[in-house]
């Protein structure tokens, strides 16, 4: 990740973060890193392993937060997934992927957040 794009993205992650435990989700680990990639965030939330990648932008002059999550992205959040659940079979069963949006202003305030769950199913 290019040093100017780090304080935005833990930013986004920390932000992200709040918004899912308002929701009732339960964050078990940030920043899970492994040959196939990396999921910012995971968590549980009524007994689903939940595998969130966070998205923020200043703005949106090269596309909103969104359409930066390609399937290749996904196809590399799935296989950290299964390796994950791999490595803590005692985990929920139930799994799924969530993006989180979040857009911020040239200030560096929340503009939009916006929760897309199971973006594989």
């Amino acid at each position: 990740m290019p040093a100017n794009n780090l304080p935005k993205g833990k930013l986004g992650e920390t932000l992200a973060a709040d918004f899912l435990k308002r929701k009732g989700y339960q964050i078990l680990l940030r920043n899970f890193h492994c040959r196939w990639g990396e999921i910012d965030l995971i968590a549980k939330f009524q007994n689903i392993l939940i595998f969130v990648e966070v998205k923020t932008r200043w703005g949106t002059p090269f596309g909103t937060p969104e359409e930066a999550v390609t399937p290749w992205k996904i196809r590399s959040l799935v296989r950290t997934a299964e390796y994950f659940k791999m490595l803590h079979p005692t985990t929920p069963a139930q799994m799924q992927i969530d993006v989180v949006a979040i857009e911020l202003n040239q200030q560096g305030k929340l503009l939009r957040i916006n929760h897309l769950t199971n973006v594989t199913g």
